[in-house]
């Protein structure tokens, strides 16, 4: 073996190395239970109040008018809550969940009723007339009548015309009456409190334009509610929501996670019952239909889980953010021993130790990351679309690692260049791993290109997909780095809007590790192909004959 080839083995060795000692660490940590305070379940202990809606199953949505849940659904869901709360809050009372309150008594819960209010006023009549209806026949079980929610957010209202609304309502119940808004937007319109029995605010420290860390989060919640109590005075207040997330995209500080939510809940709900606050916890059951609104982290708020119904976290007794890591650790022995058969099949060669440990680690890496990453797209992936075009970005990150173990250390040419050499001969030929190689880095490079420039102009709501370029853009990295390379014009467009993109999304969340992350992911794979110390420097033909 010739030193530069050497060199890039153990360079990949070191890094390779290096990312498992670091993955298995992670999951290790994951699976290791948290201590923290519980709730006294056995001792009568419940939450006061969650946020219930029912549409958790595949296909169900409140944007298809023609949802209708089915009664027994219903039945099972409010069943699983009646151990761990007293009461739900709805949002609505269409498409089925006017079946609620009538449930809701045969199992001991009571209801905070909504009427959702929205852009349509006489659709907003219609559902205000039979939520004052259902209240007024369960005043046993309707506690309350929150005539909208967040209108005023949403710009769909004005505060005269949710005003007139909230009266008409007040005329025909003798049930309290509310609205329910972001704390911010009661501050801003103070003027409504009049029309109230008594004041419903949300406080979601993960939402906040400033988002807040989980230690921080329920003294946010602590100096918000007193902040809104002292401005309306002697007004009754109800924390209409707050919870915290277990997945999705870290917001800053803000990071989603099943320990956090437990944290949160517990630490939340512990402070309230000493402090005799009214409150409702964000959310009964996990709602995968709102990953459409607010990305991965809007399906995940729930108490239960959405297919189970089983609690997503316990509430009591320690917590971990992983049951088991056998699962991950599988992936990664699998694509270990592949990598290292597919390094070993063909023509007999001089023993290559250096070689083979590299092509193993690198195997073991993006079988550990696939699986990894199959788990998070079970949560993230909303539709066919998703799953063919980020399942292909990351079947070519998997098959990165297998043809480096068919590859000898080639230099790689430009992707446009590898394809027609490609399609000159038979793919499975081991003469052209360099040229597949050189094709899926084309390829990835492409899809990070897209995938960073979205992340950068519309972030909100989208993860970071460090899963997906993470094994690629270290392979290619070391490549790079230690053997140089031949790169197309479109290469190079792709790696300048990488690294502007992932520069651009990390200024603006300097803290957030997982920005730092897609950063470092980002550059790994982009930078070389614009640096000229990399790219300048050719194999000569015959260290290219010898590699071979």
């Amino acid at each position: 073996m010739s030193e530069s080839p050497r060199r890039l083995w153990a360079a990949l060795v070191l890094v390779h190395l290096s990312g498992l000692v670091a993955l298995i660490w992670w999951l290790l940590t994951a699976a290791t239970p948290v201590p923290m305070p519980g709730l006294q379940l056995g001792a009568g202990e419940k939450l006061r109040c969650v946020s219930y809606a029912p549409f958790h199953r595949p296909g169900q949505t409140p944007f298809d008018p023609d949802t209708v849940i089915p009664r027994a659904q219903i039945e099972a869901d409010l069943r699983a809550l009646a151990p761990i709360t007293d009461c739900v809050r709805l949002y609505s009372i269409d498409m089925g969940l006017d079946q609620v309150p009538e449930l809701a008594r045969q199992l001991g819960l009571k209801v905070l009723l909504g009427a959702w209010i929205g852009y349509d006023r006489e659709k907003n009549t219609l559902i205000l007339d039979r939520a004052i209806e259902l209240a007024n026949t369960h005043p046993d079980v309707v506690g309350a009548l929150i005539v909208g929610n967040e209108v005023l957010l949403r710009r769909e209202q004005s505060v005269d015309e949710l005003r007139a609304l909230i009266t008409y309502a007040r005329e025909r119940t003798s049930l309290p009456v509310t609205y329910a808004d972001v704390w911010e937007f009661w501050l801003k319109n103070d003027s409504l409190a009049d029309a109230v029995d008594f004041i419903t605010i949300h406080i979601l420290p993960f939402w906040e334009d400033e988002p807040v860390d989980i230690a921080l989060a329920l003294e946010h919640v602590v100096a918000t509610r007193a902040k809104v109590k002292a401005h309306f005075g002697g007004k009754p207040l109800l924390i209409g929501e707050t919870g915290w997330p277990g997945a999705g995209r870290q917001r800053e500080a803000s990071l989603p996670s099943r320990v956090n939510q437990a944290r949160f809940v517990r630490e939340f709900v512990h402070l309230a019952h000493a402090q005799g606050w009214n409150y409702n916890l964000i959310e009964a059951i996990d709602q995968p239909w709102k990953r459409r609104l607010e990305g991965t982290v809007g399906g995940y708020w729930g108490m239960l889980d959405a297919d189970t119904l089983q609690p997503n976290f316990p509430l009591a007794g320690p917590v971990a953010e992983r049951d088991s890591i056998q699962a991950p650790l599988v992936g990664g022995a699998i694509g270990a021993v592949l990598a290292l058969c597919l390094a070993l099949i063909g023509r007999v060669r001089p023993f290559q130790p250096l070689r083979l440990a590299a092509v193993t680690l690198v195997g073991a890496n993006c079988g550990l990351i696939a699986v990894l990453h199959a788990e998070h797209a079970w949560l993230a992936y909303r539709d066919m679309i998703e799953w063919l075009a980020l399942g292909a970005v990351a079947f070519a990150a998997v098959l990165v690692g297998l043809v480096l173990a068919r590859w000898q250390g080639k230099r790689l040419l430009p992707a446009d260049l590898a394809w027609q050499r490609i399609k000159k001969r038979e793919w499975v030929h081991k003469g052209v791993a360099a040229e597949w190689l050189a094709l899926l880095r084309g390829f990835i490079l492409f899809a990070a290109a897209i995938a960073a420039l979205l992340l950068f102009v519309d972030p909100r709501y989208r993860d970071f997909p460090n899963l997906l370029y993470l094994a690629p853009a270290t392979v290619y990295g070391v490549i790079s780095w230690q053997r140089g390379g031949e790169f197309s014009r479109s290469e190079r467009l792709c790696a300048t809007l990488i690294t502007l993109c992932v520069l651009g999304r990390w200024m603006m969340e300097p803290l957030n590790p997982q920005a730092v992350l897609w950063l470092l992911t980002g550059l790994a794979l982009a930078w070389p192909v614009l640096d000229q110390r990399f790219t300048r420097h050719y194999l000569p033909a015959q260290e290219d004959k010898q590699a071979e």
